[in-house]
C-alpha cells in the first residue's frame, strides 16, 4: 500500500489490524487497572452509542436492501462515528463540560477493538456496507499473485453492489446514426475481419 496503490494485501491488511491490536490491549489493561474508578454507566453509554448511531442503522438498511444499494448516509454515519478523530473531540468535549475521567476509555476501546479484533475500518461508498468478497478484488490478487483471503461476513448472500451503481455506456446520437446506416453487407465483412484477427492471434 502506497500513494499510488491506496489498496492493502491480505498481509498488510492484518499488520494494520496488529498495530490496532496493540492499542486494544493498551486500553484494555488501563481499565482493568483502573476497574473500581470508572464509572460503569455512562461508560456503557459512551460505548454503545457509537453503534446506535453508527452502525446499527445502516446494517438495518443493508439487510432490508436484499442486495440493492443503500443510502450513503448510512456511511458516513458510520465513519464518521468510528473516527477516532470524532471520539478524540466526544473526549475532550466531555472533559470540558463534565470531567476527565476514565470512563473515556471506552471510546478508544470501542474502535481498537473493531479494527483490531474485528477488522473493520471506514466503509467505501462503492462497496455494500457489510463485507461481502468482490469479485473485482480477488481478480487484483489474482494478478499480484497472491491467494485470496478466507470468506468472512455475508458469504451466503447474493453479491451485491455497493453504494455507486455499476454505470452502464450511453450510446452517443452520432455511434446511434452510424449503427442504423450500416448494411447487412458492412456487419458481415466487420465480423469477418474480426475473425480472422482472432485466428491470427492463436
Amino acid at each position: 500500500m502506497d500513494q499510488a496503490n491506496p489498496f492493502e494485501t491480505p498481509r498488510t491488511y492484518s499488520l494494520h489490524r496488529a498495530e490496532y491490536l496493540v492499542g486494544f490491549a493498551v486500553t484494555t489493561g488501563l481499565m482493568i487497572a483502573h476497574f473500581d474508578e470508572i464509572r460503569w454507566l455512562p461508560a456503557i453509554a459512551l460505548f454503545l452509542y457509537i453503534d446506535l448511531i453508527g452502525y446499527i442503522p445502516g446494517a438495518i438498511a443493508f439487510r432490508r436492501s436484499g442486495g440493492r444499494p443503500i443510502h450513503k448516509a448510512y456511511y458516513v454515519l458510520y465513519n464518521v462515528m468510528h473516527s477516532l478523530i470524532t471520539q478524540a473531540a466526544v473526549a475532550a468535549l466531555w472533559c470540558w463540560l463534565v470531567k476527565p475521567e476514565w470512563a473515556l476509555l471506552v471510546l478508544p476501546f470501542h474502535l481498537f477493538g473493531d479494527r483490531g479484533l474485528f477488522g473493520n475500518f471506514m466503509k467505501s461508498f462503492a462497496l455494500p456496507f457489510e463485507p461481502v468478497r468482490q469479485p473485482g478484488y480477488l481478480r487484483l490478487l489474482d494478478d499480484l499473485g497472491l491467494p485470496h483471503p478466507k470468506p468472512v461476513g455475508h458469504v451466503t448472500d447474493p453479491v451485491p453492489v455497493g453504494h455507486v451503481p455499476v454505470r452502464k455506456p450511453v450510446p452517443t446520437p452520432r455511434a446511434d446514426a452510424a449503427a442504423a446506416q450500416e448494411t447487412p453487407a458492412q456487419a458481415a465483412v466487420a465480423g469477418e475481419s474480426a475473425a480472422r484477427q482472432a485466428e491470427a492471434l492463436r
